[in-house]
């Protein structure tokens, strides 16, 4: 699943890592439903499970985090293929699971939070580039990759900001969390330094939002402005910025992953899945314009 082709407006793959080290800010539910948004504008997405505790795959119905599906691999397999004595891409193939049309899933499983003790043998920099070689080495292509990586900065975060080119933060616009945001930027500078000089984050998608308090629009001003003046620097957050529209506070959006269910099958007409919608067409435009420049420049 290569970022490269002899066509530079084919093959391309968005790969996006979701990533908040505070719990319970929307991560996993932006992750679902951006990864569920595009896919129903036909995009092939594949939606990358990282946290332990499996919330992702539950949200769409591909796994029960206790007793996964007998002998089917998971992406804690993926990650310990080479340990075990498998190959990282057949592996990876393997355990892809179609969740709906045009999205696929690499779902997670409670055995994942072993991961680091089994992986532990390996030198780090082949530790926590695990993932990237099995997706290098896979036969499967997507355009989009979306990493829903855990609330923690061990190897399977650093696996997720390995592999990708982009790095979404979800928040609420409330003061500690805006706090936690300088610390998550100083993460991936440090991953960009040392592992991924490609890595960039690309922007803040807010969550559970209400436009109507004060604190809440101070939030976003202060946030504006930071990644404004970022513009002039050389940092990977001097293209980010605070996407719109942010996603409302909505409770069907709590209510979906219960049902196994994107918002989109659930409640398609709610507040939440307006928000989603409009922010994948968004994303998938961002997309189609970064392909017609390369293409133009190849042509």
């Amino acid at each position: 699943m290569s970022n490269h082709a002899a066509d530079p407006a084919a093959g391309l793959t968005r790969t996006i890592a979701l990533m908040n080290q505070k719990g319970g800010v929307g991560k996993t539910t932006t992750a679902v439903n951006l990864a569920a948004g595009l896919a129903s504008l036909g995009r092939s997405t594949l939606l990358i499970d990282l946290d332990p505790q499996a919330h992702a795959s539950l949200h769409l119905g591909v796994a029960q985090a206790e007793a996964p599906e007998p002998g089917r691999p998971t992406v804690y397999d993926v990650l310990t293929a080479e340990v075990s004595g498998h190959g990282l891409g057949a592996t990876f193939d393997a355990a892809l699971v179609k969740a709906r049309d045009h999205l696929w899933v690499l779902p997670a499983e409670t055995d994942l939070a072993g991961v680091e003790t089994e992986l532990a043998p390996i030198p780090p920099a082949q530790r926590t580039s695990t993932l990237r070689r099995a997706v290098e080495q896979s036969t499967q292509r997507f355009e989009f990759v979306l990493i829903d990586c855990p609330p923690s900065l061990g190897t399977l975060t650093l696996n997720g900001l390995c592999l990708a080119r982009e790095v979404f933060i979800p928040m609420q616009a409330q003061f500690l969390a805006l706090q936690g945001v300088g610390k998550l930027l100083e993460t991936v500078k440090l991953i960009s330094q040392e592992a991924n000089p490609l890595l960039r984050v690309t922007g803040v998608v807010l969550c559970a939002h209400d436009t109507a308090t004060t604190h809440s629009r101070e939030v976003v001003a202060d946030l504006d402005s930071f990644f404004e003046s970022a513009r002039a620097t050389n940092e990977p957050w001097r293209s980010a910025r605070v996407y719109r529209p942010a996603i409302r506070r909505n409770i069907k959006l709590a209510e979906a992953p219960s049902f196994g269910k994107s918002i989109f099958e659930y409640e398609p007409t709610c507040p939440g899945a307006s928000d989603y919608r409009k922010l994948a067409d968004i994303l998938a435009r961002e997309w189609d314009e970064v392909k017609a420049r390369l293409a133009a420049k190849a042509g």
